[in-house]
């Protein structure tokens, strides 16, 4: 070998000191240290330099610290996602007192790779080890706080979410309905609805309704007071007579005919009397007087 200081610099030795090399690598390293004086002396010196800074910088953890440790972890991980007996190893790994290892000695002939020689390797390489395994572990233990609390803030959007959904919801039904009793209101204050007094027929002799009709506007409300229950596929239908000729006014919703409020029926021009008949669902053409339930005149 021609140039020992380039060799030197290459970094080569203190990687065969780390143990870092190739089993090839490694052997090139001790058959150039066999036959050169320098190289041996060197690579003794770096085994030496790593063995002192381990044992220098060897720290004994404080009392209790295992115990912590392992609760902590083993509280906020999962007991799925590592065995308990390998995390109680790095614990222990964790906890247990370094062993400061011996330089090498002045003039040994044999030369050995730190993983090998019982120098400084197994406590620099332990050390880092348990380190990496601790902040593995921490690591674990904060993803896992992370996504749960990731999990309870996502649920807790969605039930915003929904609960903003519902009051929409319920706030458009409130608003429709106020909308409608602002509308009857006007109807009941307004001069110029007439209010006709439907009443029941032998069909139905305490069927009530009232119809308010603005002969001006020809616009026509019901408003129901009392009428039979009706069977499926049956529907009331009112009817304006003009000059005896019935003008069909519209069918009453299953709302209407429970009570709830007026409803707006179709317009007409001219009527001297209401009457209401039960018809198919969708109402006829024409009324059937057999069905007539209640009438009134203006």
């Amino acid at each position: 070998m021609e140039n020992f200081q380039d060799y030197i610099e290459s970094g080569i030795l203190e990687l065969y000191a780390l143990g870092e090399l190739s089993a090839a690598e490694q052997a090139d390293v001790e058959a150039h240290a066999a036959t050169h004086p320098e190289l041996r002396e060197e690579l003794a010196q770096i085994q030496a330099a790593l063995g002192f800074y381990a044992e220098a910088h060897a720290v004994a953890p404080p009392a209790g610290m295992r115990e912590r440790v392992l609760g902590n972890v083993m509280a906020q991980i999962a007991p799925a996602a590592r065995p308990s007996a390998s995390l109680r190893a790095d614990v222990d790994a964790l906890t247990a007192t370094p062993v400061a290892a011996a330089a090498a000695r002045p003039g040994e002939a044999t030369i050995r790779p730190m993983s090998a020689a019982p120098v400084a390797t197994p406590a620099s390489r332990s050390n880092w080890a348990v380190a990496a395994s601790v902040a593995l572990l921490l690591s674990l233990g904060a993803n896992f706080l992370l996504y749960s609390n990731w999990k309870n803030a996502n649920a807790q959007v969605v039930a915003l979410q929904n609960e903003k959904s519902s009051f929409a919801t319920t706030s458009q039904v409130v608003e429709k309905k106020l909308g409608n009793l602002r509308q009857e209101n006007q109807v009941l204050r307004d001069d110029e609805f007439r209010a006709v007094a439907l009443a029941g027929t032998k069909v139905a002799p305490s069927a009530k309704a009232r119809v308010f009709y603005n002969v001006a506007t020809h616009k026509v409300y019901v408003d129901v007071r009392s009428l039979p229950a009706l069977p499926a596929g049956k529907q009331y239908q009112l009817w304006a007579l003009d000059k005896g000729k019935p003008i069909d006014a519209g069918v009453l919703t299953a709302a209407t005919a429970t009570g709830e409020g007026l409803q707006h029926m179709k317009d007409i021009a001219s009527a001297q009397t209401f009457a209401m008949t039960v018809e198919p669902t969708g109402g006829s053409a024409g009324p059937n007087l057999s069905t007539m339930t209640v009438a009134g005149n203006i």
